[in-house]
């Protein structure tokens, strides 16, 4: 490739706590990291953070580019990426780039801040190199727009990761036809299997839409529902549910409100669902539904041994050492969600309290810190992964691997309440599963729709 076509990307900081191996992602460009870069990432990867760990393994794949017997010009001028087994395009180099001693002066900014010094380092490298392109690559709005104010020609967000641009196009799980499903063909097969009924329709009378395995079909009857099981080139299968019998599905003495709940809930208690996938907004259920699910599967089916449940605790205390107690204990104030619902399914009872830790011991309700699963092999559990929000796309596949036979997964969360610096609906490792899994038979993805925890809740919903 001629020198001229290939481009110079300039990395943030933020690129690299978001991505620690994002220099393999530039194909045949080469990579630039500012002085200043690596300083930040020092001050970073001390801290009792959970970032911070994403700031050694970045600095640690510098190291291994760049260390050994590598000179100083060497490493200004460029070292030649190294192939890897998922990145196989890779043919640019990488430098580290010795910002501080390069005086600005022309279109510079004040040099008193970490991005104004990478904004410059951006802007002699483009007066530098030309007419070769050079791109500024920040997951800071505020920095790209500041860069581009400042002369940069190129600013780009990183988003090699990011599966969607907008979270309204994000999959929901189901598809809902106008009308009555039905009279859009008569050319139907239909076979029995035990208790199930399967039906076969050509794909062209269902219009151009997209279909995938396990999605819901839906249709404005109100009594229409169905799973698709199978898609070919010319037809589609699915599963005869119906939208009454959803709805008088039982979990734990909990039934569905909604259909959208049914759907849910039909997935939850499918033994072959591996994965499920709940999103939707605060009081739509998906909390109450994944605890009732899994008791039931548990307690009363017997199908797996214990239920474990953990989630991502809040930057603040993400180091939990300094709470009182064991590992459960500790993790107690982070999943009162869980609690609160174990309250609500046994509310009833005549000794809620005692009926609560018989069942605690029942089920063997583990509370976990998700900064301990690593290096683990679950077997035969029920795991709830509660707030998928706030966990980076690592991050919960580190979880996902974690699961070993006989395991289902139950994966929560709310994209309009992310607490994380570092993500937004778009990138937020929950919306990566739900593109990523969309077609995987072992999987299933329900957004529910509808606010059922109270009307106070549910008007808060549609007009805060």
């Amino acid at each position: 490739m001629e020198q001229d076509d290939r481009k110079l990307f300039v990395l943030d900081t933020n690129v690299l706590l978001h991505e620690p191996l994002a220099i393999y992602s530039f194909k045949e460009h080469d990579v630039i990291v500012p002085m200043t870069v690596l300083e930040e990432l020092d001050l970073i990867k001390d801290r009792k953070r959970d970032v911070s760990r994403d700031a050694r393994v970045a600095i640690r794949a510098l190291e291994d580019i760049l260390g050994g017997q590598t000179t100083p010009e060497q490493i200004v001028r460029g070292v030649p990426l190294p192939r890897r087994e998922d990145h196989g395009d890779v043919s640019g180099t990488l430098s580290i780039f010795p910002d501080h001693q390069i005086e600005f002066t022309i279109g510079s900014m004040p040099g008193d801040n970490n991005d104004n010094r990478i904004i410059n380092t951006a802007l002699h490298l483009q007066q530098l190199h030309q007419p070769r392109k050079v791109v500024l690559v920040t997951k800071d709005i505020n920095m790209r727009l500041k860069a581009k104010g400042a002369g940069i020609q190129q600013v780009e967000d990183y988003r090699t990761d990011q599966l969607i641009d907008d979270i309204r196009f994000l999959t929901k799980g189901f598809h809902r036809f106008e009308g009555d499903f039905w009279e859009r063909t008569d050319d139907v097969t239909t076979e029995s299997d035990g208790r199930h009924t399967v039906h076969s329709v050509p794909l062209d009378k269902l219009g151009d839409d997209m279909f995938y395995t396990n999605q819901y079909l839906l249709d404005d009857s109100g009594e229409f529902c169905g799973r698709i099981v199978e898609k070919t080139p010319t037809e589609l299968k699915f599963l005869d549910l119906g939208q009454e019998r959803l709805l008088n599905l039982e979990a734990w003495g909990i039934r569905p409100k909604n259909v959208y709940q049914g759907m849910a809930m039909q997935a939850l208690l499918d033994p072959e669902i591996d994965l499920v996938i709940l999103t939707g907004p605060a009081g739509c259920g998906k909390t109450l539904l994944a605890m009732a699910a899994a008791l039931e599967l548990v307690v009363e089916r017997g199908k797996y041994e214990k239920v474990i449940v953990t989630r991502n605790t809040p930057e603040i205390a993400e180091s939990i050492g300094f709470l009182p107690g064991t590992e459960e204990e500790k993790m107690t104030p982070w999943l009162a969600a869980i609690t609160d619902t174990l309250e609500v399914l046994h509310k009833n009872d005549v000794n809620p309290s005692g009926s609560m830790n018989y069942i605690m011991d029942k089920a063997n309700i583990q509370f976990k810190s998700i900064n301990f699963m690593r290096g683990r092999s679950i077997q035969n559990s029920v795991v709830i992964l509660d707030e998928c929000q706030n966990l980076t796309a690592s991050q919960i596949k580190t979880m996902i691997t974690r699961m070993g036979e006989g395991t289902k997964l139950i994966c929560s969360g709310n994209l309009a309440q992310i607490d994380s610096n570092y993500l937004t609906a778009v990138t937020s490792g929950l919306t990566y599963i739900v593109e990523r899994f969309k077609d995987f038979d072992g999987s299933a993805n329900i957004y529910l729709n509808g606010v059922v925890r109270s009307r106070l809740a549910e008007f808060a919903e549609e007009n805060l």
